[in-house]
């Protein structure tokens, strides 16, 4: 089952607070406020509906994620009101048992992250990478992995992409993938093909639309690299990625794609 970590009261039994030396921040709240307004917030119709679409029955993805039936607009703005809890409150926030709570802890980490100096942001980083167990739906991972992974990483070693790639964790191997995001949208595409490469022979639906889609913005920047890739690998890619990749592509080059047909006359004969 997809549960949170072992946790007493929502809250990892193995979290050291003392790993992340508190920065003062003015009116820092605790998380026992947060919890109470989030509950204030919940609504049962939007909760049953948003454990459908994420997948919450057994054996799916989500399986056992509870949900309070929030939307992502209002968490944002929580974001927002909440954005000086300090970081080990954040890392109770993110061991909650509620999805919505540990979307919000992402989203104020995303904030502190943008806004901290050097020193915090590798603490936000370590943060993250000890808890990618909490970080455990696609939306989690989407709306932080590029904004904290690729961000810290970005002209650093990238080795722990390569673990999180090969992890046997479903959600470790999405955030290695989607961390790109924060490279490719500065015109680097290197380390994205190195992990599509590797994901290439996954099993998982999740990860085949995270590479796709991945691939999709190498080509809105960069079509050449993208086909080059493509015209490589496009037979043995899963269908879903093959799918999402070549979305925008023009419907006849689409078809050839699906198909199997591609000719090199049919390539842009500048892709090399």
């Amino acid at each position: 089952m997809n549960h949170p970590p072992t946790a007493v009261g929502g809250i990892l039994r193995d979290f050291d607070a003392s790993a992340y030396k508190r920065v003062p921040r003015p009116n820092a709240m605790k998380v026992a406020e947060i919890t109470r307004e989030l509950s204030s917030l919940a609504d049962s119709g939007t909760a049953s509906f948003l454990q459908r679409f994420f997948k919450t029955g057994p054996g799916e993805y989500g399986d056992g994620d509870l949900f309070r039936g929030i939307r992502v607009p209002v968490l944002r703005k929580l974001a927002k009101k909440y954005q000086h809890l300090s970081l080990p409150e954040i890392a109770k926030l993110l061991h909650s048992f509620h999805h919505e709570d540990r979307l919000l802890a992402l989203l104020i980490l995303v904030r502190t992250y943008s806004s901290g100096d050097d020193a915090v942001k590798e603490k936000i980083h370590q943060l993250y990478l000890r808890n990618t167990r909490s970080i455990n739906n696609w939306d989690l991972v989407d709306a932080s992995a590029p904004q904290i992974v690729g961000a810290f990483l970005w002209e650093k070693d990238h080795a722990v992409l390569d673990r999180l790639a090969r992890s046997s964790d479903l959600w470790e191997r999405r955030i290695a993938i989607m961390a790109t995001f924060h490279f490719i949208k500065r015109g680097e595409f290197t380390k994205t093909l190195q992990l599509a490469e590797i994901l290439l022979p996954d099993r998982e639906d999740l990860i085949h639309k995270a590479v796709g889609w991945m691939l999709r913005e190498v080509g809105n920047r960069n079509l050449k690299v993208e086909e080059r890739f493509l015209r490589k690998h496009y037979k043995q890619m899963p269908r879903v990625m093959l799918r999402y990749a070549i979305e925008k592509f023009p419907e006849p080059k689409r078809q050839q794609y699906l198909k199997g047909t591609l000719s090199k006359a049919h390539v842009n004969p500048d892709v090399s």
